[in-house]
């Protein structure tokens, strides 16, 4: 029996050294992991990171792009648009003037009585209407047709307050967010269909089909008003950047450009016409121009670029192209951090010895259940850090703009301000990219921070459009006179 016992004590014992050797081993195990992790986040920290002299270098090179894209077309990776926008709005427009907002699956036709500074916006209403699938990959001219119907349908809802003076047409600001080489402040012709419309696609399979690419936008809009009897002018074509600053204008006759960080990215500013080398025509009266810099496809050797977004660009729609866009802005934040966590999950065993099959799928990053507390802060951490990379370089973009303007530094017995209007989700609804984008904005103006603003301005696609059909009215200078 004692034998017994004595070998029952030594398999127990046996076991209890097994069982501790395998917790020893699971946490040695689990160590490495969590070393391996912190060593990939520390890693994107270091590559991510966007001190205050590097963000001056990309501020530097922004500013140098932004004078080689106004000297000549095609001098620069900032395409620099002359928007033809000569007028912005004052806060005198009066009146009652339309907008349609078309850049996507859905679009908006808007009407704004406008009250002078007194009461300036009096009353807005709006219709939001859906495109059916087929229109988007049938012809330009379907399209045409049925967002002019719509048109006309919203124009017959006016309500007994709606008043023109007599012999006036209707007056429409149209926001058109597809590539369009501008002629006129009227007119421009389609460069290409984007955001899943695939008109030219309908057009190779159907030769009879008309896709009206090089075709001028607002004339085809306008043969379409024609078609079912609505008499409206197209006053201004505009993209929601420029809505955004007329917006502003609107509101603050200080503003001087206009950012939007949303889905997307861009930037638009008020230049001396005198300082556009690449402006062939007459000078207008206003003596300034309103530039579309599409800032989204700017790129710099001082961009701090990882694995990670070397790796999103190459398998991208557009390789090579709107490299600033893909790292600030919301359509490639949350990508970025996805491709991260993979990493993490395929290198560290982050969530386990399996990867999430939720995190094998682009652009798509949902909730991974049952991950403990110090994973959680890790995944934060991650995103801070992309989120932060992302609004330092916004700053910097809006110092480059600044300084091109000459409104980056303290000039004695000058109490000029300079209000930067801002709108798009990010933005509005992202706190933390916000706070950090504007306390690093004061960081990099240091004194010159006080006369700089940045303020919010929102539907810059809808009422900004209207508002510009009114400062570009063909009834202008009647009024004036």
């Amino acid at each position: 029996m004692g034998k017994v016992a004595v070998g029952a004590a030594v398999v127990c014992a046996a076991a209890v050294c097994a069982a501790a050797a395998l917790v020893v081993r699971h946490r040695m195990r689990s160590s490495g992991r969590s070393a391996k992790a912190l060593a990939i986040l520390r890693e994107l920290e270091e590559k991510c990171g966007a001190p205050v002299g590097r963000l001056r270098q990309v501020a530097d090179a922004m500013t140098v792009e932004m004078h080689a894209g106004l000297a000549s077309e095609g001098g620069s990776k900032l395409k620099m648009l002359i928007s033809y926008v000569d007028n912005l709005p004052t806060g005198n427009e009066r009146g009652w003037f339309y907008a349609l907002d078309l850049g996507g699956t859905n679009f908006r036709v808007l009407r704004v009585q406008l009250g002078g500074k007194e009461k300036r916006v009096v009353k807005q209403e709006f219709d939001e209407v859906s495109i059916p699938p087929h229109l988007m990959v049938a012809t330009s001219h379907e399209l045409f047709d049925f967002v002019a119907e719509a048109l006309a349908k919203f124009v017959s809802s006016e309500g007994e307050d709606f008043h023109l003076p007599p012999g006036r047409q209707r007056e429409l600001g149209f926001t058109f967010s597809f590539p369009v080489r501008q002629l006129s402040i009227a007119s421009g012709t389609l460069i290409k269909w984007t955001k899943g419309f695939s008109i030219e696609d309908a057009v190779k399979l159907n030769p009879f089909a008309v896709s009206h690419v090089g075709e001028d936008v607002v004339g085809e809009l306008t043969k379409a008003l024609e078609r079912v009897g609505l008499d409206m002018r197209v006053s201004a074509l505009v993209n929601d950047t420029i809505g955004t600053l007329a917006g502003g204008r609107y509101y603050h006759p200080d503003v001087i450009a206009a950012v939007i960080l949303g889905t997307g990215t861009n930037a638009a500013y008020v230049e001396r016409a005198h300082a556009i080398p690449k402006w062939h025509g007459l000078l207008p009266k206003s003596g300034e121009m309103v530039i579309n810099t599409e800032w989204g496809n700017f790129r710099a050797s001082h961009l701090p670029l990882t694995e990670y977004d070397q790796a999103l660009d190459v398998e991208s729609l557009n390789p090579g192209e709107q490299i600033f866009e893909k790292i600030i802005s919301g359509m490639y934040l949350g990508e970025i951090v996805r491709r991260v966590l993979c990493r993490m999950a395929e290198e560290a065993a982050f969530f386990g010895d399996t990867v999430p099959p939720k995190l094998k799928i682009p652009f798509v990053l949902r909730y991974i259940s049952n991950t403990s507390l110090k994973t959680r802060k890790v995944v934060v951490e991650v995103c801070d850090i992309v989120a932060a990379r992302g609004a330092r370089l916004s700053a910097a973009g809006i110092l480059g703009i600044l300084k091109k303007s000459g409104r980056d530094t303290v000039k004695e017995r000058d109490n000029q301000r300079s209000v930067i209007a801002l709108d798009g989700g990010l933005f509005e609804h992202y706190t933390k990219f916000r706070e950090c984008m504007e306390s690093t904005l004061k960081e990099l103006l240091g004194d010159a921070s006080d006369s700089v603003i940045i303020e919010h301005s929102n539907d810059g696609s809808g009422i900004g459009a209207a508002l510009l059909a009114a400062s570009h009215s063909q009834y202008l200078e009647v009024e004036e006179s």
